[in-house]
Protein backbone atom coordinates (compact mmCIF):
# COMPACT_ATOMS: atom_id res chain seq x y z
CA UNK A 1 0.00 0.00 0.00
CA UNK A 2 1.58 3.09 -0.63
CA UNK A 3 0.35 4.79 2.44
CA UNK A 4 1.81 2.57 4.63
CA UNK A 5 4.66 5.10 4.83
CA UNK A 6 2.69 8.02 5.71
CA UNK A 7 0.83 6.30 8.28
CA UNK A 8 3.41 5.17 10.07
CA UNK A 9 5.67 8.75 9.68
CA UNK A 10 6.17 10.68 12.95
CA UNK A 11 5.71 13.78 11.45
CA UNK A 12 2.24 14.72 12.52
CA UNK A 13 1.71 16.34 9.03
CA UNK A 14 1.87 13.06 7.19
CA UNK A 15 -1.44 12.10 8.05
CA UNK A 16 -2.72 15.66 6.36
CA UNK A 17 -2.61 15.34 2.21
CA UNK A 18 -3.31 18.30 0.10
CA UNK A 19 -5.95 18.34 -2.21
CA UNK A 20 -6.70 20.13 -5.73
CA UNK A 21 -10.24 20.64 -6.38
CA UNK A 22 -9.75 24.44 -5.08
CA UNK A 23 -6.41 25.69 -7.31
CA UNK A 24 -6.60 23.02 -10.45
CA UNK A 25 -9.84 25.12 -11.94
CA UNK A 26 -11.16 28.61 -11.92
CA UNK A 27 -14.78 28.14 -10.86
CA UNK A 28 -15.39 26.57 -7.41
CA UNK A 29 -18.11 26.25 -4.80
CA UNK A 30 -15.53 26.88 -1.49
CA UNK A 31 -16.84 30.06 0.52
CA UNK A 32 -14.94 32.79 0.32
CA UNK A 33 -12.94 31.96 -2.73
CA UNK A 34 -13.36 35.28 -4.51
CA UNK A 35 -11.30 36.89 -1.89
CA UNK A 36 -8.58 33.53 -2.05
CA UNK A 37 -7.88 33.56 -6.07
CA UNK A 38 -8.67 37.39 -6.69
CA UNK A 39 -9.55 38.11 -10.30
CA UNK A 40 -6.53 36.48 -12.29
CA UNK A 41 -7.80 32.69 -12.70
CA UNK A 42 -5.85 32.16 -16.22
CA UNK A 43 -4.48 29.05 -16.44
CA UNK A 44 -0.58 30.27 -15.50
CA UNK A 45 -1.59 31.90 -12.82
CA UNK A 46 -3.04 28.62 -11.43
CA UNK A 47 -0.31 27.01 -12.60
CA UNK A 48 1.75 29.24 -10.38
CA UNK A 49 0.08 28.76 -7.58
CA UNK A 50 -0.39 25.00 -7.45
CA UNK A 51 3.32 24.57 -7.39
CA UNK A 52 3.55 27.09 -4.60
CA UNK A 53 1.37 25.32 -2.40
CA UNK A 54 2.44 22.06 -3.34
CA UNK A 55 6.16 23.49 -2.16
CA UNK A 56 4.81 25.35 0.81
CA UNK A 57 3.18 21.40 1.39
CA UNK A 58 5.79 19.31 0.69
CA UNK A 59 8.33 21.44 3.39
CA UNK A 60 6.04 21.19 6.26
CA UNK A 61 5.93 17.04 5.66
CA UNK A 62 2.72 16.36 3.83
CA UNK A 63 3.46 13.76 1.33
CA UNK A 64 -0.31 13.23 -0.43
CA UNK A 65 -1.57 14.86 -3.12
CA UNK A 66 -4.88 14.33 -4.59
CA UNK A 67 -6.58 15.12 -7.91
CA UNK A 68 -8.87 14.33 -10.26
CA UNK A 69 -9.87 14.05 -13.73
CA UNK A 70 -12.30 17.04 -13.25
CA UNK A 71 -10.45 19.24 -11.70
CA UNK A 72 -9.61 21.17 -14.52
CA UNK A 73 -5.72 20.63 -15.35
CA UNK A 74 -4.75 20.13 -11.43
CA UNK A 75 -3.13 16.76 -12.91
CA UNK A 76 -1.32 18.64 -15.50
CA UNK A 77 -0.22 21.03 -12.88
CA UNK A 78 0.66 18.56 -9.91
CA UNK A 79 2.84 16.43 -13.32
CA UNK A 80 4.63 19.73 -13.78
CA UNK A 81 5.63 19.85 -10.22
CA UNK A 82 6.98 16.16 -9.93
CA UNK A 83 9.26 16.85 -12.93
CA UNK A 84 10.74 19.55 -11.42
CA UNK A 85 10.66 18.43 -8.00
CA UNK A 86 12.64 15.21 -8.02
CA UNK A 87 13.60 15.02 -4.71
CA UNK A 88 9.46 14.78 -4.39
CA UNK A 89 10.24 11.11 -5.08
CA UNK A 90 8.84 9.89 -1.47
CA UNK A 91 4.92 11.64 -2.16
CA UNK A 92 1.70 9.68 -2.94
CA UNK A 93 -0.52 10.97 -5.78
CA UNK A 94 -3.69 10.04 -5.95
CA UNK A 95 -6.00 10.89 -8.46
CA UNK A 96 -10.20 10.24 -9.89
CA UNK A 97 -12.13 9.35 -12.37
CA UNK A 98 -15.68 9.25 -13.20
CA UNK A 99 -16.45 13.22 -14.02
CA UNK A 100 -15.15 15.30 -16.67
CA UNK A 101 -14.89 18.95 -16.25
CA UNK A 102 -16.67 20.47 -18.94
CA UNK A 103 -16.27 24.60 -17.68
CA UNK A 104 -14.10 25.25 -20.46
CA UNK A 105 -11.97 27.64 -17.95
CA UNK A 106 -15.26 29.70 -17.01
CA UNK A 107 -16.46 30.17 -13.72
CA UNK A 108 -20.17 30.56 -14.82
CA UNK A 109 -20.25 27.86 -17.11
CA UNK A 110 -23.74 25.93 -16.62
CA UNK A 111 -22.25 22.30 -16.16
CA UNK A 112 -18.94 22.37 -14.40
CA UNK A 113 -18.55 18.93 -14.43
CA UNK A 114 -20.48 15.61 -15.60
CA UNK A 115 -20.53 12.33 -14.16
CA UNK A 116 -19.97 8.99 -15.55
CA UNK A 117 -19.22 5.71 -14.30
CA UNK A 118 -19.33 3.73 -17.10
CA UNK A 119 -16.14 1.49 -18.61
CA UNK A 120 -15.94 3.64 -21.28
CA UNK A 121 -15.46 6.62 -19.39
CA UNK A 122 -12.48 4.66 -17.25
CA UNK A 123 -10.81 3.34 -20.07
CA UNK A 124 -10.48 6.90 -21.72
CA UNK A 125 -9.58 8.68 -17.98
CA UNK A 126 -7.16 6.48 -17.29
CA UNK A 127 -5.53 6.76 -20.77
CA UNK A 128 -5.93 10.98 -19.73
CA UNK A 129 -4.36 10.32 -16.25
CA UNK A 130 -1.57 7.70 -17.35
CA UNK A 131 -0.57 10.85 -20.30
CA UNK A 132 0.27 12.89 -17.51
CA UNK A 133 1.08 11.14 -14.30
CA UNK A 134 2.59 7.53 -15.81
CA UNK A 135 3.96 5.85 -13.56
CA UNK A 136 3.81 9.18 -10.33
CA UNK A 137 0.05 7.78 -10.18
CA UNK A 138 -0.15 5.48 -6.75
CA UNK A 139 -3.90 5.42 -6.17
CA UNK A 140 -6.76 5.77 -8.56
CA UNK A 141 -10.10 6.54 -7.53
CA UNK A 142 -14.32 5.94 -8.61
CA UNK A 143 -14.97 10.04 -8.25
CA UNK A 144 -18.30 10.25 -5.76
CA UNK A 145 -19.69 6.84 -5.54
CA UNK A 146 -23.54 7.02 -4.90
CA UNK A 147 -25.65 3.65 -3.65
CA UNK A 148 -27.07 3.83 -7.50
CA UNK A 149 -23.70 3.80 -8.98
CA UNK A 150 -23.34 1.30 -12.21
CA UNK A 151 -19.97 1.37 -10.67
CA UNK A 152 -20.52 -0.80 -8.20
CA UNK A 153 -22.44 -3.77 -9.99
CA UNK A 154 -20.74 -3.99 -13.27
CA UNK A 155 -18.12 -6.85 -13.30
CA UNK A 156 -16.49 -5.99 -16.56
CA UNK A 157 -15.56 -2.59 -14.96
CA UNK A 158 -14.37 -4.87 -11.64
CA UNK A 159 -12.37 -6.96 -14.04
CA UNK A 160 -10.49 -4.27 -15.60
CA UNK A 161 -10.03 -2.14 -11.84
CA UNK A 162 -8.11 -5.45 -10.67
CA UNK A 163 -6.64 -5.82 -13.68
CA UNK A 164 -5.08 -2.31 -13.22
CA UNK A 165 -4.38 -3.06 -9.38
CA UNK A 166 -2.60 -6.74 -10.04
CA UNK A 167 -0.16 -4.42 -12.26
CA UNK A 168 0.73 -2.26 -8.90
CA UNK A 169 -2.53 0.72 -9.21
CA UNK A 170 -3.87 0.76 -5.81
CA UNK A 171 -7.72 1.26 -6.35
CA UNK A 172 -10.01 3.47 -4.62
CA UNK A 173 -13.51 5.54 -4.54
CA UNK A 174 -14.39 8.22 -3.23
CA UNK A 175 -18.38 8.95 -1.83
CA UNK A 176 -20.78 12.39 -1.36
CA UNK A 177 -24.42 12.92 -0.58
CA UNK A 178 -26.61 11.89 2.30
CA UNK A 179 -25.87 8.51 1.65
CA UNK A 180 -21.98 7.81 1.85
CA UNK A 181 -22.69 5.15 4.45
CA UNK A 182 -24.68 2.91 2.32
CA UNK A 183 -22.29 3.61 -0.67
CA UNK A 184 -19.50 2.48 1.46
CA UNK A 185 -20.58 -0.52 3.10
CA UNK A 186 -21.75 -1.62 -1.02
CA UNK A 187 -18.47 -0.81 -1.82
CA UNK A 188 -17.00 -2.88 0.94
CA UNK A 189 -19.21 -5.86 -0.63
CA UNK A 190 -17.44 -5.71 -3.90
CA UNK A 191 -14.93 -8.76 -4.69
CA UNK A 192 -13.27 -9.70 -7.30
CA UNK A 193 -12.21 -13.43 -7.55
CA UNK A 194 -13.12 -13.50 -3.77
CA UNK A 195 -10.49 -10.70 -3.21
CA UNK A 196 -12.13 -6.93 -1.95
CA UNK A 197 -11.46 -4.60 -4.94
CA UNK A 198 -11.26 -1.49 -2.94
CA UNK A 199 -8.41 -0.53 -0.79
CA UNK A 200 -8.85 2.99 -0.03
CA UNK A 201 -12.58 5.20 0.78
CA UNK A 202 -12.20 8.92 0.70
CA UNK A 203 -15.67 10.40 1.85
CA UNK A 204 -16.61 13.69 3.45
CA UNK A 205 -16.52 14.09 7.22
CA UNK A 206 -16.26 17.31 9.18
CA UNK A 207 -17.85 18.73 12.28
CA UNK A 208 -21.25 19.56 10.48
CA UNK A 209 -21.34 16.17 8.85
CA UNK A 210 -20.56 12.96 10.40
CA UNK A 211 -22.92 10.48 9.39
CA UNK A 212 -20.60 8.32 7.44
CA UNK A 213 -18.70 7.97 10.72
CA UNK A 214 -19.57 4.11 11.55
CA UNK A 215 -19.34 3.22 7.99
CA UNK A 216 -15.59 4.77 7.49
CA UNK A 217 -14.77 2.71 11.09
CA UNK A 218 -15.74 -0.38 9.07
CA UNK A 219 -13.75 0.22 6.16
CA UNK A 220 -10.77 0.67 8.49
CA UNK A 221 -11.25 -2.19 10.38
CA UNK A 222 -11.87 -3.84 7.17
CA UNK A 223 -7.99 -2.82 6.25
CA UNK A 224 -9.15 0.23 3.67
CA UNK A 225 -7.19 3.57 3.23
CA UNK A 226 -9.88 6.08 4.80
CA UNK A 227 -9.28 9.27 3.64
CA UNK A 228 -11.26 12.80 4.99
CA UNK A 229 -12.75 15.06 2.19
CA UNK A 230 -14.17 18.40 2.77
CA UNK A 231 -12.76 18.63 6.53
CA UNK A 232 -14.01 22.36 5.98
CA UNK A 233 -17.70 21.92 4.85
CA UNK A 234 -16.51 23.88 1.47
CA UNK A 235 -15.23 26.72 3.76
CA UNK A 236 -18.29 26.86 5.54
CA UNK A 237 -16.22 25.84 9.13
CA UNK A 238 -13.67 28.74 8.04
CA UNK A 239 -13.23 31.53 10.69
CA UNK A 240 -15.87 34.23 8.32
CA UNK A 241 -18.70 31.67 8.47
CA UNK A 242 -17.69 29.01 11.70
CA UNK A 243 -20.48 28.47 13.91
CA UNK A 244 -20.24 30.03 17.43
CA UNK A 245 -19.06 26.69 19.17
CA UNK A 246 -16.46 26.13 16.78
CA UNK A 247 -15.28 30.07 17.11
CA UNK A 248 -15.58 29.78 20.78
CA UNK A 249 -13.17 26.38 21.27
CA UNK A 250 -10.49 28.08 18.49
CA UNK A 251 -10.12 31.08 20.96
CA UNK A 252 -9.48 29.20 23.72
CA UNK A 253 -6.59 26.95 21.67
CA UNK A 254 -4.82 30.30 20.43
CA UNK A 255 -5.62 28.93 16.33
CA UNK A 256 -7.98 29.07 13.67
CA UNK A 257 -11.20 27.74 13.13
CA UNK A 258 -10.02 25.61 10.13
CA UNK A 259 -7.20 24.06 12.35
CA UNK A 260 -9.51 23.43 15.41
CA UNK A 261 -12.15 21.80 12.41
CA UNK A 262 -9.24 19.65 10.96
CA UNK A 263 -8.20 18.25 14.53
CA UNK A 264 -11.64 17.00 14.96
CA UNK A 265 -11.26 15.17 12.05
CA UNK A 266 -7.85 14.13 12.79
CA UNK A 267 -8.19 12.63 16.01
CA UNK A 268 -10.99 9.97 14.75
CA UNK A 269 -9.36 6.50 14.99
CA UNK A 270 -10.02 5.70 11.63
CA UNK A 271 -8.90 8.75 9.76
CA UNK A 272 -5.97 7.49 8.09
CA UNK A 273 -4.92 10.88 5.88
CA UNK A 274 -7.22 14.53 6.70
CA UNK A 275 -7.23 16.45 2.90
CA UNK A 276 -6.69 20.11 3.09
CA UNK A 277 -8.42 21.90 0.27
CA UNK A 278 -6.06 25.20 0.89
CA UNK A 279 -6.11 27.76 -2.51
CA UNK A 280 -3.57 30.04 -0.41
CA UNK A 281 -0.13 29.37 1.30
CA UNK A 282 -1.53 31.35 4.41
CA UNK A 283 -4.29 29.25 4.81
CA UNK A 284 -2.35 25.77 4.16
CA UNK A 285 0.18 26.89 6.92
CA UNK A 286 -3.52 27.35 9.32
CA UNK A 287 -4.48 24.20 8.14
CA UNK A 288 -1.68 21.99 9.27
CA UNK A 289 -1.60 23.47 12.69
CA UNK A 290 -4.47 21.23 12.88
CA UNK A 291 -1.64 18.11 14.09
CA UNK A 292 -1.35 20.14 17.17
CA UNK A 293 -4.77 21.33 18.79
CA UNK A 294 -5.80 20.43 21.93
CA UNK A 295 -9.05 19.22 22.19
CA UNK A 296 -9.54 18.34 25.64
CA UNK A 297 -13.27 16.38 26.29
CA UNK A 298 -15.20 19.79 27.52
CA UNK A 299 -14.05 21.44 24.10
CA UNK A 300 -14.89 17.99 22.33
CA UNK A 301 -18.84 18.26 24.09
CA UNK A 302 -19.36 21.31 22.82
CA UNK A 303 -18.46 20.57 19.23
CA UNK A 304 -20.24 17.67 19.52
CA UNK A 305 -23.49 19.81 18.74
CA UNK A 306 -23.05 20.67 16.00
CA UNK A 307 -23.90 18.12 13.05
CA UNK A 308 -26.40 18.55 10.91
CA UNK A 309 -28.77 16.32 8.85
CA UNK A 310 -27.36 15.24 6.26
CA UNK A 311 -29.63 15.65 3.83
CA UNK A 312 -29.79 19.23 4.93
CA UNK A 313 -26.09 19.68 4.70
CA UNK A 314 -26.16 18.30 1.46
CA UNK A 315 -29.00 20.53 0.08
CA UNK A 316 -27.25 23.28 1.03
CA UNK A 317 -23.92 21.91 -0.14
CA UNK A 318 -26.12 21.79 -3.70
CA UNK A 319 -26.94 25.20 -3.01
CA UNK A 320 -23.60 26.24 -2.94
CA UNK A 321 -22.51 28.93 -6.23
CA UNK A 322 -19.55 28.50 -8.30
CA UNK A 323 -17.10 31.28 -8.14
Amino acid sequence: MPFAALASATTPTRRIGLGLAAVGRPGYINLGRDEDLGADRGVEALRTRTHDLLDAAYAQGVRYFDAARSYGRSEEFLADWLTKRPDADDVVIGSKWGYAYTADWSTDAERHEVKDHSLAAYERQRAESDALLGDRLDLYQIHSVTPDSPALTDRDLHARLAEAAAQGLTIGFSTSGPAQADAVRAALAVTVDGAPLFRTVQSTYNALETSAEPALAEAHDAGLTVIVKEGMANGRLAEAHAPDALRSVAEETGLACDAVALALVLRKPWADVVLSGAATAVQLASNLHAAVVDLDDDRLARLAALPEDPHAYWERRARLPWH
